[in-house]
């Protein structure tokens, strides 16, 4: 995505929403996951090919310059993004989301159906998962309070690519793919190593994100949008069988793109399958 992007806060009838906006076009709003922000949301449009026409990416709440308070529950942060669509004078808007960004993605086609003119949900959840809280979280949450460390860790992931992928890529075969990418390694190593940038701002978004993920039921069924479901068999995160074969079962109409053998990071370690797919998909609404 070869544009400027431009950075706002928009004080919406629901609350205040930093976010960021790029390109010119059919709008696509693109929802990042667990320890994002605006940054990773542009990534995500990006390597998914999701980035043609107009891209806004905000900063869900909890995540930096959002405040929890703008939506906590994924029915609140679906109003959020219909309201922000209000402040920028958009109709509707086509809906990417990845991982933890995918509850509210689903709250938003359910609840404002009208505004949603497509869904691709990548690597996210289809219902309630007891999923344990990663170890690295914890982590997370202990360096966040020493800003020393972090810019230390932050070289230091800044100094080796194959570490950064080595912890979330285990299989010899996908990093390797991953690293001889000249499009995805980039982006995969802007997204690792961005994380420790206003780190502590994206902790309370996460925290959230994994308690809605252990409680959250959709009415799938009652989706109306054109729906692309991406998901990756070897997914440890959220399984392929529950999640991903489950929203296209159940969300009527819904296309599935099986990667086999990917993992939670599948949009990295296969964007030579997945970026045409889900350019086309959005190309089609």
């Amino acid at each position: 995505m070869s544009m400027s992007i431009a950075e706002f806060t928009a004080a919406t009838s629901r609350g205040p929403l930093h976010y960021a906006d790029a390109g010119e076009g059919p709008a696509v709003l693109s929802l990042h996951g667990a320890m994002g922000g605006i940054d990773q949301g542009m990534i995500l449009a990006r390597v998914t090919g999701a980035d043609a026409g107009r891209v806004i990416a905000p900063a869900r709440p909890g995540y930096p310059g959002t405040p929890l308070s703008s939506g906590k529950t994924p029915e609140a942060q679906a109003d959020l993004y219909a309201a922000l669509l209000d402040h920028l004078g958009l109709e509707k808007v086509a809906v990417i989301a990845v991982s933890g960004g995918g509850a509210s993605a689903l709250m938003f086609a359910l609840r404002h159906p009208d505004r949603c003119r497509g869904l691709v949900l990548v690597s996210t959840c289809a219902g309630p998962d007891p999923m344990p809280i990663p170890a690295g979280f914890g982590l997370m949450v202990f360096l966040a309070r020493w800003p020393a460390f972090v810019r230390w860790m932050k070289a230091r992931a800044l100094r080796n690519a194959d570490r950064i992928s080595a912890r979330s890529i285990p299989e010899p075969e996908q990093r390797e793919a991953l690293l001889a990418d000249p499009v995805a390694m980039p982006l995969y190593r802007q997204l690792r190593v961005g994380m420790f940038d206003r780190l502590a701002e994206r902790l309370p978004g996460t925290a959230n994100d994994i308690d809605v993920t252990r409680r959250q039921r959709f009415a799938l069924a009652e989706i109306g949008a054109p729906t692309l479901v991406v998901h990756g068999t070897g997914d440890p995160l959220l399984s392929y069988e529950r999640h991903g074969l489950e929203l296209a079962r159940r969300i009527p109409g819904a296309d599935l793109l099986t990667v086999e053998g990917g993992g939670h990071a599948a949009i990295f370690t296969h964007r030579a399958l997945i970026a045409p797919r889900v350019a086309a998909f959005l190309a089609g609404l």
